[in-house]
């Protein structure tokens, strides 16, 4: 359960951060027009993300379901992000982190769905 409750720290936190980012911080804007996406996107990747962070952090301390459901559609969003660095031809480096948070992220919904005994 520790486990659990420092990647829903962890995730919560970053995902906060960058989905803030995707608003405030003009290197992201920069970053979004690289991947091709508009500000429309940029703007609704940061609300997901924003999101999957509360989401999380409400599943582990209210309602398990909402963990899962956040981390299912915060791996989602990290494989979209993997597909898209992919398709623009960034390096394995660059490309690593949305493919370390979209698996992590599913192993986070795997513990809320084991844990909580889910369905």
């Amino acid at each position: 359960m520790i486990i659990l409750q420092i990647l829903v720290l962890f995730i919560s936190i970053s995902f906060f951060f960058y989905g803030l980012g995707c608003f405030y911080n003009p290197k992201m804007f920069e970053e979004f027009e690289r991947f091709g996406l508009t500000p429309a996107q940029r703007k609704l990747t940061g609300f997901f993300q924003v999101l999957g962070a509360a989401g999380l952090v409400a599943g582990f301390y209210f309602e398990p379901i909402l963990g899962f459901v956040a981390a299912i559609g915060l791996s989602v969003l990290m494989s979209l992000g993997f597909g898209v660095r992919i398709k623009i031809k960034d390096n394995f480096i660059l490309s690593f982190p949305s493919l370390f948070f979209a698996l992590l992220n599913l192993f986070v919904a795997f513990r809320f769905f084991s844990l909580f005994d889910l369905f």
